[in-house]
């Protein structure tokens, strides 16, 4: 797979400055992600601005000579005396950065991190995909002296970036301080914000319809990236499970289920393999785990059902592909319906594929709830997140907003505990008494806002 053409604004870069400005040397910083969300690309553009000089190990593809220099790191000065001959970069003391792109590769570098801060010669910057399966990490012992910050795919507002507009992020966060309607320009940022739900946040496929504004195209591009994903689960677990676990994901969201089914799609597994096989999955962060919680009143995280999840794909351009693998792009009707907003009632799931994908990237973790009514029917809360020592209850909806039997009862159950009830939603904002409708394009926006809010109100 070709490079992409454009180097995109991300929010990740800001966070690099911060740990250099703070750290000064004195810890290595670790770029966790999937494959192809641009953690490279990254880490090179930092190391071209911020430094004099920067030597990039690309472990994926490095002779055997470049592996060798790291099981043996006594002598640092013939380490760094080689590296420069190797890239033909001179490395200058506490002005040039040392990156180790796909580090997983390379256990005893990742090893070695330790001992090279403790030099202080040089900055480093780490990237790993699949980063934390076990036999890649096993036999070494990990640094404590790194920083982890975790990259995702482009959000709503660096897509907006990369088509040239950085006016309208600015222009809604200012819509939300005095929580007013739209009017006009809402139809207008839906139809953008369904183009981002088809194109996704992966740079290439960015790249692609910024070039082209070609969706078949894009297809190709958001194809071929699955295509990658699948392959490297299979490695992963050459018995194909954990490749069919990710593969049904799509169709177990179409059919409205409590949890995830596991024994339908890889049949009766030992209850340590199925455990295994989800925590390596979600360890790829290709997807994005949403865990059931037993009693929002105690506290999300430490009354969940680790058994009891649900799965999303980690981009919504790729869970649009995925959705419809068995169909070429032009033979189907979603782009077109998205675009048009035409969706129907039974692909909402797209939505809150959505949701998920902005609630992880504001730095969420995923938790819903289930509870069944007078009439034994299981009502289900799509997501909830705390907001101090409170909690929010989101509603997705894509159409038939007006009802919202699951959440009226949960606020009734849970009164005390509740603040800001959400329905996220396709209409422009209002409010109805306590509950809040929000159009999911300005959800990212409320999410800065509320973080920033916590920190400091």
């Amino acid at each position: 797979m070709t490079e992409i053409k454009h180097i995109f604004k991300r929010k990740l870069y800001q966070r690099l400055l911060e740990w250099k400005r703070e750290e000064d040397g004195r810890t290595a910083i670790l770029i966790e992600g999937a494959r192809r969300v641009g953690k490279s690309t990254l880490a090179r553009e930092f190391g071209k601005n911020e430094y004099e000089s920067f030597i990039e190990i690309d472990f994926s593809k490095v002779s055997a000579k470049i592996h060798e220099l790291f099981e043996d790191i006594s002598d640092l000065d013939a380490l760094f005396m080689q590296l420069q001959f190797e890239y033909h970069v001179s490395l200058t003391p506490r002005k040039s950065l040392i990156i180790f792109d796909e580090v997983q590769f390379c256990p005893k570098a990742r090893q070695a991190i330790k001992h090279l801060v403790a030099d202080r010669r040089f900055d480093y910057i780490e990237t790993g995909s699949l980063i934390s399966i076990s036999k890649n990490v096993k036999n070494i012992l990990i640094p404590s002296e790194e920083d982890h910050v975790r990259m995702y795919p482009m959000d709503f507002e660096e897509f907006l970036w990369a088509l040239g507009d950085t006016v309208t992020p600015e222009l809604l966060r200012q819509a939300l301080q005095p929580r007013m309607s739209l009017g006009g320009a809402h139809r207008t940022l839906m139809r953008t914000f369904r183009l981002y739900l088809l194109v996704g946040g992966m740079p290439k496929a960015v790249s692609e319809y910024v070039d082209t504004k070609d969706l078949l195209r894009v297809d190709k591009v958001k194809r071929a990236i699955i295509e990658l994903y699948l392959a490297d689960l299979k490695k992963i677990d050459e018995s194909g499970r954990l490749s069919r676990i990710f593969e049904d994901v799509p169709a177990q969201l179409n059919r409205k289920l409590s949890r995830y089914m596991l024994h339908p799609v890889i049949g009766d597994t030992d209850p340590v393999k199925e455990d295994s096989l989800i925590s390596e999955l979600a360890a790829s962060m290709i997807v994005n785990m949403c865990y059931h919680t037993a009693d929002p009143a105690n506290g999300l995280a430490l009354d969940y059902n680790k058994d009891y999840f649900k799965i999303y794909v980690g981009d919504t351009g790729l869970f649009v592909t995925f959705a419809f693998w068995d169909r070429d792009v032009a033979e189907n009707e979603i782009y077109k319906k998205l675009l048009s907003d035409k969706l129907s009632a039974n692909l909402g799931y797209v939505y809150e594929n959505a949701v998920a994908q902005i609630l992880v990237s504001s730095g969420r973790k995923l938790f819903y709830y289930t509870f069944p009514s007078e009439s034994r029917h299981l009502y289900e809360i799509d997501f909830l997140i705390t907001r101090g020592s409170k909690i929010s209850p989101i509603e997705v909806k894509s159409s038939g907003y007006k009802t919202h039997k699951s959440l009226d009862d949960f606020l009734c159950k849970y009164s005390a505990k509740v603040k800001d009830p959400l329905v996220v939603f396709t209409k422009d904002y209002h409010k109805e008494g306590d509950i809040m409708f929000l159009p999911i394009y300005l959800l990212p926006f409320y999410l800065q806002n509320t973080i920033s809010c916590n920190n400091n109100c």
